[in-house]
């Protein structure tokens, strides 16, 4: 039966009061919003309440119809009922993005007039100032709700009418991008987003219990409109990612349940390249496999309409989003590529164009007929037509700018009349600046720009002419111009070589520093991420205007020329570092992320004055990646404050090392499922009867054919505890030895026995990950994962299981005993179980490292007697617990190895 939302609530809706007005009268979940810790809820009627709390406590501070409140939106919950509080006061909400510049934010609240602005408690003090010079209250709508300044401490004003808000009425004033230059305030009226949320709706792509996933930041109209004010419309809940990284996106897809993700190019970019890295890690025949599977479900997409890839990549939507079903995508236009990798992996995609100034609806692809490529057709209720330009040739007919006409279009630049002239056609039509054309059946294509404006993968609007303008100002840059290269902003740079000698510098390293000291006074978005150094001025008019057609053939020539180039390549020698730096690498984690970038982004020269942005190309989106990674690999979640400090790649390793300890005063040890990701715990969670089923069918297999082919044989089973917990402790010589052990052990037992399985080979493709979850292995690498691996082995003691663990790391090549890892010492030492040593026989003449086949020869286990490692642990002071636990396990598998082999000589 149909699940779509029914149509008579959302036509209520004349005014976002309206709207308002209606959530009172719900039950459900409004918004879940994951923390630090733990998840906070609202549902409607207690979101309506705080809501109409503060709305009647801002009327009695003065706050008045028409009055304009600014509210520094970041994306949380408390953002939320902020701004709609200042909607139901009948005021207009100027959503303002916290990461511009002093000036800029100046200039804001000056030209919008506000008296009062919602911000956070952590950008309180950055504020006051501001705020001291131009009569601003500040009211803090987060944080600790004893802060004088929290809006809870305001008066109570129960009995405070609020005033009645008409279509016509302003809603909110949004500013597009802006840097040294002067931003444009747009004005939206309730009727022009209740239009948008009305066509919206009519879309008809959600459903009743739909839960939308909101990763973007609420100063923008898209995710203003279509994140937070649709879903309280049609009743959904709203999931809220702690923050806007990698790990707490997959977290708050996985907790939150979300089925609907509103997103930008940038953010399904990253998605898909952390999805492709992760298949790359399994090695060759996996990649194959899964890009194979992939151009399957694309064809059978294409050809028959189709969609199979939620099936075919069910292990994959798991782990990433296992409930996601569709992606809406707006901002920028996403890669038509890109786009059908996505819906080949099985998520619908909905595409939408749009503008601030059109509230901001224009046209939309629908996931039913996807027209990939296209900017789908107009809204109801939305005209566009193409209007030629001027400088087009005869054969550009088909083509013309985009221009608009409906209820959803604006009136007019706040206090820009002129701006406003040049913004509408004589005969009223919007000129939204986009070059495009129509096809046959009424899908619209776009073409770009008709300006110079940038509009990023990530959709944020950029005038290269105010990046300029900033980055001009450090004496050592000479000239700068700024174009867009695969969907990052780039630069060409001509540096004032005078300034490089006085500062007796080289010219890379001062101009790297000259760029970085002059990104801290932009957002995100604005700063390059790659740049190409010229002695040649750059190529202009007569009169002095930049050529920007030639940037592009300029950059591209002097990256060429930097290419062929004899330069350094590689990480730098740990040897070389100084004392203070060289202690960063004493922290585990630390070295363990620096190994990593070694890996990732080789051959690039790295040190650690290498900045990730200028050297690596890590921009804010990609940062998403980065952290993701960091965060499987080490347990560290690197929040947006820390990645916002980071210049440097000494920068990264200091954050990521106070974040390891800051995270927790326990270890992966006391407390290892702090450490584990919601993924990870997978592995761990018990079997229900299907997979118990299969587990037991499986085991009956396996001991059938290690019997038959290799006739295994167990000494010394009466070692083994018959009721208590224990450790096995084995030598590996052969990919054979885990299913030796299980074919000897009994089922009961086996029931609560978990494997420690190295990642790169238990868990290297779909089909090896299906069969360690069945036989409940836990993935360990004690090298790259150290942290994860401890806190794996650490979970499965702490919850009363047994473990089988193989101490070497890795296999044998000769078939001899090789050192022992620390990594076991460490979690016996806090959980000190029985151990049972145990020496496998025969698997290296089965099945050496290097053979693909084995030879069928018997294979002996033997289990030796156990070992009682509380006094050893607290015995000696010449070593650590763990090094004499270490030692003392190495030296009883050797002691079993060794008499084995006196009686096969002996025999």
């Amino acid at each position: 039966m149909s699940k779509h939302i029914q149509q008579s609530e959302v036509a209520k809706i004349a005014t976002l009061c309206t709207l308002l007005d209606i959530c009172a009268e719900r039950e459900a979940i409004a918004i879940y919003s994951l923390q630090k810790q733990g998840v906070r809820t609202w549902t409607y009627r207690e979101l309506f309440a705080d809501v109409l709390a503060l709305a009647r406590r801002l009327s009695k501070l003065g706050v008045r119809k028409g009055d304009r409140v600014a509210l520094l939106a970041f994306n949380r919950s408390e953002t939320i009922v902020a701004a709609l509080a200042i909607l139901k006061a009948g005021a207009v909400v100027v959503p303002i993005d916290a990461q511009l510049g002093t000036q800029t934010l100046e200039f804001m609240f000056i030209d919008s007039q506000v008296r009062i602005a919602f911000v956070t408690e952590d950008h309180l003090a950055r504020l006051e100032a501001l705020a001291s010079t131009q009569s601003l209250q500040l009211i803090v709508y987060d944080g600790d709700e004893a802060n004088s300044r929290h809006w809870r401490q305001l008066p109570v004003a129960d009995e405070v009418v609020l005033p009645e808000v008409i279509p016509a009425d302003a809603a909110a004033l949004f500013y597009t991008s802006g840097t040294t230059g002067r931003p444009k305030g747009v004005p939206l009226t309730h009727a022009n987003i209740a239009f948008s949320l009305h066509d919206l709706f009519q879309t008809r792509v959600t459903l009743t219990d739909d839960k939308l996933l909101l990763p973007l930041p609420l100063h923008h109209v898209f995710p203003f409109v279509c994140g937070m004010l649709l879903p309280l419309a049609l009743g959904l809940t709203i999931v809220l990612p702690h923050a806007l990284t990698g790990p707490q996106i997959v977290r708050a897809m996985q907790q939150g349940q979300a089925t609907v993700m509103v997103g930008v190019p940038r953010l399904y970019d990253a998605l898909y390249s952390a999805i492709d890295a992760r298949m790359h890690a399994q090695g060759k025949a996996a990649y194959s496999f899964f890009y194979g599977m992939l151009q399957v479900s694309l064809y059978l997409r294409r050809v028959f309409g189709w969609r199979v890839g939620q099936w075919l990549f069910r292990p994959l939507h798991q782990h990433f989003a296992p409930s996601l079903r569709l992606t809406v995508c707006g901002g920028a236009a996403l890669n038509p590529e890109l786009a059908w990798k996505l819906e080949g992996l099985g998520w619908q995609l909905m595409i939408g164009y749009g503008m601030t100034e059109t509230a901001p609806n224009i046209s939309y692809d629908h996931p039913d007929s996807l027209r990939i490529g296209s900017a789908g057709k107009p809204f109801p209720g939305v005209q566009v037509r193409l209007m030629p330009l001027v400088e087009m040739s005869a054969r550009d007919e088909a083509y013309g700018e985009v221009q608009v006409r409906g209820p959803n279009v604006f009136t007019g630049y706040h206090h820009l009349p002129e701006e406003t002239a040049k913004a509408f056609t004589a005969d009223g039509w919007f000129r939204t600046g986009d070059l495009g054309r129509f096809d046959t059946e009424g899908y619209l294509f776009l073409l770009g720009r008709a300006s110079t404006l940038i509009v990023t993968q990530g959709g944020e609007n950029v005038q290269p002419e105010d990046v300029e303008e900033v980055y001009q100002q450090h004496p050592v840059i000479r000239e700068l111009g700024i174009l867009a290269e695969k969907g990052r902003l780039v630069a060409v740079i001509v540096p004032e070589m005078r300034e490089v000698r006085r500062r007796n510098s080289d010219i890379e390293s001062a101009v790297r520093e000259a760029l970085m000291s002059a990104a801290h006074t932009l957002p995100s978005y604005q700063r390059i991420s790659d740049y190409g150094i010229t002695r040649d001025p750059l190529p202009r008019t007569r009169l002095g205007k930049l050529q920007r057609h030639r940037l592009k053939e300029r950059y591209l020539d002097v990256k060429r020329s930097v290419a062929t180039s004899e330069t350094a390549s590689g990480p730098m020698a740990l040897e070389e570092l100084i004392e203070q730096d060289r202690a960063l690498f004493d922290d585990p984690v630390a070295r363990s992320v620096w190994e990593w970038l070694t890996t990732r982004y080789a051959p690039k020269r790295l040190t650690l004055n290498t900045s990730p942005q200028l050297d690596l190309g890590i921009d804010s989106i990609e940062w998403l990646n980065v952290t993701l990674e960091i965060g499987e690999r080490t347990g560290v979640d690197l929040s947006e404050e820390a990645i916002s400090r980071i210049d440097t790649v000494r920068d990264l390793l200091r954050e990521v090392s106070e974040a390891s300890v800051a995270r927790s005063a326990a270890t992966p040890i006391e407390q290892p499922e702090e450490f584990l990701s919601s993924q990870q715990k997978h592995w761990l969670r018990l079997h229900g009867p299907f997979l118990s089923a299969v587990a037991r069918g499986l085991y009956a297999l396996n001991r059938l054919l290690m019997r038959v082919f290799f006739r295994v044989r167990a000494a010394g089973l009466e070692h083994l505890p018959a009721d208590s917990q224990f450790v096995l402790v084995s030598n590996h010589v052969s990919f054979l030895d885990p299913f030796m052990l299980a074919a000897v052990l009994d089922y009961r037992r086996l029931q609560r026995t978990y494997w420690a399985g190295f990642t790169g080979a238990a868990f290297r493709n779909i089909v090896f990950r299906a069969v360690s979850r069945i036989a409940q292995v836990v993935p360990i690498d004690q090298e790259s994962k150290a942290i994860s691996s401890l806190a794996f082995g650490s979970a499965v003691l702490r919850r009363g299981n047994n473990l089988v663990w193989f101490p070497e790391g890795s296999r044998s090549v000769t078939g001899q005993l090789q050192p022992f890892r620390a990594g076991i010492g460490m979690i016996l030492a806090r959980y000190p179980v029985v151990v049972v040593p145990t020496a496998i026989m025969g698997a290296y003449e089965s099945l050496p490292v290097g053979t693909l086949w084995p030879h069928f020869r018997p294979i002996t286990v033997i289990f030796g007697p156990p070992l009682q490692l509380q006094e050893l642990a607290s015995d000696g002071k010449e070593r650590s617990a763990e090094e004499r636990i270490v030692h003392e396990l190495e030296d009883a598998v050797a002691k079993l190895l060794a008499e084995a082999e006196r009686e096969k000589i002996q025999k």
